[in-house]
């Protein structure tokens, strides 16, 4: 609840601290003595515009400071969690507007953005005036008023969490419907490639093997080269072997060798043959051994070459061919399998959709009796209050299923008729600025207990009513400050009589300067204030008696 109210400079107000307490706090004075003043005000450190009109002359700047009591767990604390701002004890909202029209705002003594304070101020505070309605006339708010006032809370809930699942679920499908549309475009170039892949059988490591196996044949190549050019200087047609044994026997046939001397000379040669000839099996053992060892250099090149071959046409690494061999091959099998899994993932999404509507319906059902409830409800409050013609009714828009959320199937709106044969219509647009209040009075009554703003506040509810009109708003307003606390302004006597707190304006001037006072008044200045707005100008006895009558029947 509102607690403190401190005003510097804004307008006529010079300096103004008032305290407010719980329960109805009337604020009454003469047409013009600057009970707007106040309100304004207080809406500036709600959040309101900052206007440079509202600097009071020859001040530099004016500033206003709220101070509300929060209960635990009210929403407005979570704004300030939000804002990253301390959420202990009292509130203190303040608004600072310079004399150019620059505006200041902080919470709790710390600088914030004038939305932020704003929505916080919303949550505080609810206004209903003539030419400030909040709150209700806003339908977006009117969906979780129904339900709050029907108990739907559960419901409410059990439909937002059928709604994430099917949503949810809906999502995944989507998705995977999306996988295997593209898998099944992809799927003839898939087998395609994976036809290749087989038929490669590239194995793992094999480009390091093969490069290093290749190495080893180019240099084989050269070792069989020098053994061919070898083998042809040892045993090929004029070679050593066929020279020195032609040689042997030219001195076999012609000579005595060991007359002449010559035996040294024989046997040189045979040895030379002999050496020659084991020359000549070595190097055929030799070539003998590059055949058969390893395979072909050709052989290898070409392998190589099919494999980058490969690489370079699926852009990867040679090394990363069998991997994308395996994962073609599962791609495929996913396709294969994806239509199974996609029907599944259908039948789920589907029964979580029809769990959906099948908890929305539920709820649309509370909804359409709490809405008749709430009608009937508020009919019973209006008639007391001279608006006995009126209806409220409450409209119920089917959404369709794309257009439904979280929320449910129904987009839920107040409406207003003030006349029988008048068409209903949004509550702002239909009723007067008078009839609009006590329809906003009466719809307080009727929410009560469920809304959040602790404190309320009605700038001439009482508008274009007197008697027992006014006693009836009056009585409803007391009744209304039992669970809220309530501030209004009035002109009328038999509202005034049933407040806890009586604050009245006045309009002063001092060294010809106007300023504006607010005095709370004792038991006695009260009955002479009622007196004085039950009789005008002059107050009479009469008057006052019938100002202590009505203060003693708003007591009881």
């Amino acid at each position: 609840m509102l607690r403190s109210l401190a005003i510097r400079d804004i307008v006529l107000i010079e300096r103004l601290d008032l305290e407010f307490n719980r329960g109805l706090t009337v604020l009454t004075g003469e047409t013009g003595a600057g009970k707007s003043i106040i309100l304004d005000g207080l809406g500036l450190a709600l959040g309101g515009r900052a206007d440079r009109g509202l600097v009071r002359g020859g001040a530099a700047q004016g500033s206003v400071t709220a101070a509300f009591e929060v209960p635990e767990g009210h929403p407005a604390l979570a704004i300030l969690e939000g804002q990253g701002l301390p959420a202990d004890g009292d509130l203190v909202l303040r608004r600072v507007v310079t004399a150019d029209g620059r505006g200041r705002a902080y919470l709790n003594g710390e600088p914030v953005s004038a939305s932020a304070l704003r929505r916080v101020g919303d949550a505080l505070v609810e206004v209903h005036g003539q030419m400030d309605q909040r709150g209700l006339q806003d339908p977006r708010t009117h969906g979780a008023l129904l339900d709050a006032l029907g108990g739907h809370g559960p419901r409410v809930a059990a439909t937002a969490a059928a709604f994430a699942r099917w949503r949810g679920l809906a999502r995944a499908f989507e998705a995977r419907r999306d996988e295997v549309a593209k898998a099944r475009a992809e799927e003839d170039y898939l087998r395609h490639r994976l036809a290749e892949l087989e038929d490669l059988a590239p194995e793992a490591g094999e480009e390091e093997r093969l490069a290093g196996l290749r190495a080893r044949l180019v240099h084989r190549e050269k070792t069989a080269e020098a053994l061919a050019e070898v083998a042809r200087g040892v045993s090929g047609g004029g070679g050593a072997l066929a020279l020195v044994a032609a040689a042997q026997r030219r001195l076999e046939r012609g000579v005595d060798v060991e007359g002449a001397g010559l035996g040294t000379l024989a046997a040189a040669l045979d040895r030379a043959l002999i050496e020659l000839g084991e020359v000549e099996e070595a190097l055929a053992e030799a070539e003998r051994g590059l055949d058969d060892r390893e395979a072909s250099l050709e052989a290898v090149e070409d392998r190589l070459f099919a494999l980058r071959d490969a690489a370079r046409k699926h852009r990867v690494p040679v090394a990363e061919l069998p991997a994308l061999a395996e994962a073609t091959r599962a791609a495929i099998a996913g396709i294969d399998a994806g239509s199974d899994r996609l029907c599944y993932a259908g039948r789920e999404a589907e029964a979580a959709r029809l769990a959906y509507l099948e908890e929305a319906r539920r709820l649309s059902g509370l909804r359409a009796k709490a809405a008749v409830g709430m009608a009937a409800s508020v009919r019973a409050e209006l008639r007391p209050l001279k608006l006995e013609r009126a209806a409220l009714r409450v409209r119920l828009d089917p959404l369709s299923e794309d257009a439904a959320g979280a929320g449910g199937l129904e987009r839920v709106a107040f409406e207003i008729q003030t006349n029988p044969g008048q068409p209903f219509g949004p509550l702002a647009k239909v009723a007067s600025g008078g009839e609009l209040s006590r329809l906003m009075l009466a719809m307080k009554v009727v929410l009560a207990r469920i809304e959040a703003a602790p404190t309320l506040i009605f700038d001439e509810v009482d508008a274009g009513v007197g008697g027992a009109t006014a006693a009836a708003v009056g009585e409803r307003l007391a009744r209304l400050a039992s669970e809220r606390q309530v501030l209004v302004v009035t002109h009328a006597p038999q509202i005034a009589a049933r407040a806890r707190d009586h604050l009245s304006v006045v309009k002063a001037v001092r060294d010809e300067t106007t300023t504006v006072e607010v005095r709370r008044l004792p038991p006695a200045q009260r009955r002479d204030e009622i007196a004085r707005m039950l009789a005008g100008a002059e107050v009479t006895d009469a008057a006052r008696a019938a100002a202590a009558s009505l203060m003693a029947a708003g007591e009881t």
